[in-house]
């Protein structure tokens, strides 16, 4: 029994007769006798009565004509389903993205567009840093990530550069320093600071104080949080100054002055879009693609 038989036998019915039904698939009447007939061979049973107006179905045809119906609406349903599926326009998408980038306009344009765009595609967004990302990313059980990262050629990441970002001095807006910002990191021997754990973001951790090296500069840290939101929420507490990348301006963020520092401009903070290697999924692919046409 062949989905095309199927179709014809369903033809037949609805039509009435072969020759009606012949002109409506556009198959000759005798090759599509020769089908009913096998069709017939195939079952073991009668399942159209033939006279001279036409055909009457039979019992059994009358079951098979029932089930036919069925298993041709569910096969339908099935191949736009897996059509769906293999196009992204379904399926299931977990995505990373560093906290300080949840608010920046190109990740929101990109989560709210993709979004959008598919809106069959059910979209986990999950607040993590970069560190967390990529022991997730590497383990398979997070897709994509937004995050820095340095490293990725050794680690079975495939990235694309989403923006370049640099650092900025946060301040309390109540400060000396909000009144008299510095032109220099020198001139902040003596201020107190509000610093990250590295072992939450590594890659970002050294990168600073990488560069923080090159400059003969060690801030005095007297205060620790867990995230860059954390930080800043200190410091407009008035707990101490903060060194965070520029994208934290994007945060709604009162009692909180930025000061640029073209010590700190010069560091690049480049924001990558990061996926396991090998990871084939059509979802996947075209959030990629929609990152391409915005970060472009």
């Amino acid at each position: 029994m062949e989905f095309r038989q199927l179709e014809y036998f369903i033809a037949v019915v609805e039509t009435g007769s072969i020759s009606a039904a012949s002109r409506k698939v556009h198959v000759a009447q005798p090759a599509l006798t020769r089908q009913m007939r096998l069709l017939e061979e195939d079952v073991g049973t009668q399942l159209l009565d033939r006279h001279a107006r036409g055909v009457r179905l039979t019992v059994p045809g009358q079951a098979l004509y029932s089930e036919a119906t069925r298993i041709l609406d569910e096969r339908s349903d099935l191949k736009a389903r897996l059509l769906a599926l293999g196009s992204g326009q379904t399926g299931k998408l977990s995505l990373g993205v560093t906290v300080t980038h949840l608010w920046v306009t190109g990740v929101s344009e990109l989560m709210g567009g993709y979004r959008g765009r598919y809106p069959h595609v059910a979209l986990d967004v999950f607040p993590l840093l970069s560190g967390p990302q990529l022991e997730r990313l590497q383990q398979g059980s997070l897709d994509v990530g937004i995050l820095y990262l340095d490293d990725y050629a050794q680690s079975g990441i495939e990235t694309r550069l989403l923006q370049q970002d640099h650092l900025v001095l946060a301040v309390p807006a109540t400060s000396i320093w909000a009144q008299t910002p510095p032109k220099k990191l020198t001139e902040l021997a003596n201020a107190e600071f509000v610093w990250g754990y590295r072992s939450i973001s590594p890659v970002y951790y050294d990168r600073v104080v990488a560069h923080f090296s090159r400059l003969s500069f060690e801030p005095r840290v007297v205060q620790y949080g867990a995230d860059n939101i954390t930080i800043l929420s200190m410091v407009a507490a008035g707990l101490g100054l903060a060194i965070v990348p520029a994208a934290s301006r994007s945060h709604p963020m009162p009692g909180i002055n930025f000061i640029e520092l073209a010590e700190l401009t010069s560091c690049d903070m480049p924001l990558w879009l990061a996926w396991r290697a090998g990871n084939v999924s059509p979802v996947l692919d075209n959030f990629i693609q929609m990152a391409v046409e915005i970060f472009e």
